[in-house]
């Protein structure tokens, strides 16, 4: 069974950091490339940034491009994103996915950490 485990969500201030983390099992982590997947309230799903299997080719949406570094450790089977200059906007639902082989989706997500940026 395919699981993700997102961790690491909570509140900050304007421009505060946090890092989600996302622990994998269940499949071979190394054999995909995975991705950070946002849902803000009243808004659609925003892809915010994709990583390769090897961890060495990186996607970032424009509204987080330097903001967001992606990152995974294969050896822990462990998705990460850290977030640093928080803005409001970035307040929304964070979901670990698994990328689908070839395709520009994600086939399956984790339960979603909660991010809240307000002062």
């Amino acid at each position: 069974e395919v699981r993700l485990v997102e961790s690491g969500g909570g509140m900050v201030q304007p421009g505060g950091s946090l890092r989600l983390s996302c622990a994998a099992s269940g499949f071979t982590f190394r054999n995909y490339d995975m991705a950070w997947v946002r849902q803000a309230p009243g808004k659609g799903p925003e892809r915010v940034s994709k990583i390769n299997r090897g961890g060495y080719a990186t996607y970032y949406a424009e509204s987080v491009e330097g903001r967001f570094t992606i990152s995974r450790d294969n050896a822990r089977n462990t998705l990460y994103l850290q977030m640093i200059s928080l803005k409001p906007e970035d307040t929304a639902l964070y979901f670990c996915a698994r990328s689908i082989p070839d395709n520009n989706g994600e086939d399956y997500w984790g339960q979603g950490a909660q991010v809240t940026v307000s002062s």
